[in-house]
């Protein structure tokens, strides 16, 4: 498994792999994916078993540009407009996939939609536009466990399995991408993220539901009990209890925990969004019994951190 400096030379090393049906892992702006040919279903079944991912949830396909997008699914004037707004960036489209689109059924398991997403991150685009082809990629971690900012937490949980790991520093907003179904005749959020959902209704010009709880599988991140580490998660938390790590938010810390890590001392959830899973990974390993965490507002993006943090602390 080379961990390898985002080069030019790395970079093209990684889309060889990529060509050739191997795994690579790359940073794009949210988290670190780990990817393959999408249109090739034996690389795609790479990953589903690097990551023990059941094979009834669907991956993200990334892609150059829109037009590379519009190949493989039908976009009406809403897609679109989301699309003009924020790609690249940190947003994913759910929409109809082209029946000829050629992109492999592990992928979409099987439905007849695909999770398209121009991403941001300089590396990531270097990478496709290298590689040419479209590459599924699922953040860079066993199924249901802390999605990864750093090359190095790649390395820990997954080991020799990437072909490549491309090395580009800390990911700069920390949250998987938000998630929006255009499928029937209103747009519909899947998954809470990177984009709060108040910049999403501005472009549309309307409100946005969120998908039901018990809605079938459509969309990444739509797993009741995800983003989770072996520690047992205390939400809301305005005290600490013996033998607990703390996860904080804002100036006023309680005292007493094992281990303190705060998310933003300035009440900032654009700062908190960008430590999260890195912060939880620490506390994971600090030996406490729980980790407790303060409240965070449930606005903007803080209402995607709420969400990463409810599913984190789902019981086992």
């Amino acid at each position: 498994m080379p961990l390898l400096p985002a080069t030019e030379d790395s970079i093209g090393r990684a889309a060889e792999a990529l060509a050739t049906g191997g795994l690579v892992a790359f940073p794009t702006e949210t988290v670190y994916g780990l990817g393959a040919d999408a249109r090739e279903a034996n690389a795609v079944a790479k990953i589903f078993a690097a990551k023990d991912r059941p094979q009834f949830n669907p991956l993200i396909v990334h892609v150059p540009d829109l037009a590379t997008a519009e190949s493989l699914a039908a976009f009406g004037a809403e897609a679109r407009a989301l699309a003009a707004a924020f790609w690249p960036g940190p947003l994913t489209i759910v929409a109809p996939r082209r029946p000829a689109c050629g992109i492999a059924d592990l992928v979409t398991a099987g439905l007849g939609t695909i999770a398209l997403r121009v991403p941001g991150h300089p590396i990531a685009r270097a990478l496709l536009e290298k590689a040419r082809l479209p590459i599924a990629a699922p953040s860079a971690n066993r199924s249901g466990r802390i999605s990864p900012t750093e090359a190095g937490h790649v390395a820990a949980e997954l080991g020799d399995i990437p072909d490549v790991i491309l090395d580009g520093g800390s990911c700069e907003r920390g949250l998987e991408s938000t998630v929006v179904s255009v499928v029937g005749d209103t747009p519909t959020l899947l998954r809470l993220g990177a984009v709060p959902r108040s910049e999403i209704e501005a472009v549309l010009g309307h409100p946005i539901a969120m998908v039901k709880d018990d809605a079938p599988i459509a969309s990444p991140g739509q797993l009741e009990r995800h983003y989770a580490p072996q520690t047992p998660v205390r939400l809301n938390a305005t005290n600490v209890e013996p033998d607990e790590a703390l996860l904080a938010f804002g100036p006023d810390i309680p005292a007493g925990a094992v281990s303190t890590l705060n998310l933003s001392a300035k009440g900032d959830p654009a700062e908190a969004a960008t430590r999260l899973f890195a912060a939880l990974r620490t506390l994971d390993e600090s030996g406490a019994r729980a980790i407790a965490v303060m409240p965070i507002p449930d606005e903007g993006l803080g209402e995607a951190i709420n969400d990463r943090l409810r599913r984190a602390a789902k019981a086992r």
